[in-house]
């Protein structure tokens, strides 16, 4: 029996499902280890000892590599001092007033732990600022576990959906429409900055979309709310939706944020400072000293190193290189999102057989990628380890013609 089968057999005696959430393997496909040991730069290594170009960067939160040595370095120096105190640390003052000074949307900022405690703060904020109930949502948009938007139903009552109401992504239109049926009820439109919904092709919004829900949010008196916790870091440090002119209320910041170590946050504009201070919103580990550390030692080397752009170079090299394969072998593939967050996908493969099967291969090869799930690039991944790891999806690919045929 293999180590990872051992632990998975262990786990289940002990855990619920033996695992849970989205870090489940059970649901990725065939062949997908469970536990990891280690990781450095844009290598990963399994419990078995396997290692692997990582395509995922722990679904996100990687941004400059594993174990890279400023950030580590600068947790090493705060957990010298002290971690889990009575209050936060002075790298509490320093992180924020860098996170003002980076992003330009920001006034101020509040400090979390996850993902989903920055989306539900914001719009405990935005309720607290305009007095409303209802929230406008993109279909399918994901934006964190907790009742009000987890995927799943399970535990959940239709209550803590109640005041949620839907239109489709990139339709303004259909945004208008939501807001309408609100009847003047709307106390936040929440938006991804890109349509990254998983088991779909990734979709950039729409310059008319993402300024008309900026005008619609301002004509109605709502907040517009940008989740950028999974583009945060890696499309632009001053926020995602910068490069269209689109600035929110409030931005959701996590994953990348600290380079794997935990933390979120909440930047807002001046004039819902005062509200801010009204929500009670807190956690026993959100102002640990070291996750800021880590945090503003990621962000200080994003931003001196020109991060974003080997991420985006890095990118460039992998989608140029999948498309001259999956030509070659005689598929046709849709490569979406950004080159930084990218996913590929195969045209007519509604059950993602082709897909599973691909990244099945992808992994025999080395390679660790997803095959429903976005990817996620580093500062890390070098044009030799790109290089790399195209030599195992060619692999997967021939694999794939020899299984199913071209195209």
């Amino acid at each position: 029996m293999s180590i990872d089968a051992n632990l998975r057999e262990r786990a289940a005696r002990v855990v619920p499902g033996g695992m849970y959430g989205h870090l489940n393997a059970a649901l990725h496909g065939p062949g997908y280890p469970q536990f990891f040991v280690g990781g450095e730069g844009c290598r990963q290594r399994d419990a078995d000892g396997r290692e692997y170009i990582d395509l995922m960067c722990s679904w996100g939160p990687v941004v400059l590599g594993h174990r890279h040595p400023a950030v580590e370095a600068a947790v090493t120096a705060q957990l010298a001092q002290g971690d889990c105190l009575n209050g936060p640390g002075p790298v509490y003052v320093e992180l924020a007033e860098l996170m003002v000074e980076t992003i330009p949307q920001a006034d101020w900022v509040m400090f979390s732990k996850n993902g989903t405690d920055a989306t539900t703060q914001a719009l405990m904020i935005a309720r607290a600022a305009t007095g409303r109930t209802k929230v406008l949502m993109a279909h399918g948009s994901y934006h964190g576990a907790d009742p009000w938007c987890t995927p799943s139903l399970s535990g959940t009552t239709p209550n803590e959906r109640a005041d949620l109401i839907e239109y489709p992504y990139n339709d303004l239109a259909g945004a208008e429409e939501a807001a309408a049926r609100a009847e003047g009820d709307v106390a936040a439109i929440i938006v991804t900055p890109f349509k990254h919904d998983s088991f779909e092709d990734q979709e950039f919004a729409a310059v008319e979309f993402a300024r008309g829900l900026r005008a619609l949010a301002d004509r109605i008196g709502a907040a517009l709310v940008i989740d950028d916790v999974r583009g945060g870091w890696r499309l632009d440090l001053g926020g995602s939706w910068e490069t269209l002119g689109v600035r929110p209320d409030l931005y959701a910041f996590s994953k990348a944020m600290a380079n794997g170590h935990p933390i979120a946050a909440v930047t807002g504009v001046d004039s819902l400072r005062g509200p801010a201070q009204t929500i009670y919103s807190t956690g026993s580990f959100w102002f640990n000293a070291a996750p800021m550390a880590a945090a503003k030692a990621t962000i200080e080397t994003l931003r001196d190193s020109g991060g974003i752009a080997l991420i985006e170079r890095a990118g460039t090299r992998l989608r140029e290189g999948l498309a001259a394969q999956a030509a070659a072998h005689g598929f046709v593939v849709n490569q979406t999102g950004p080159v930084q967050i990218p996913w590929l996908s195969f045209e007519g493969d509604a059950t993602l057989e082709k897909g599973i099967s691909w990244a099945s291969s992808c992994l025999r090869e080395g390679v660790y990628l997803h095959p429903w799930h976005n990817w996620f690039l580093s500062a890390a991944h070098t044009d030799a380890d790109i290089d790399r790891a195209l030599q195992g999806t060619d692999a997967a690919f021939a694999r794939l013609r020899t299984e199913f045929g071209a195209d």
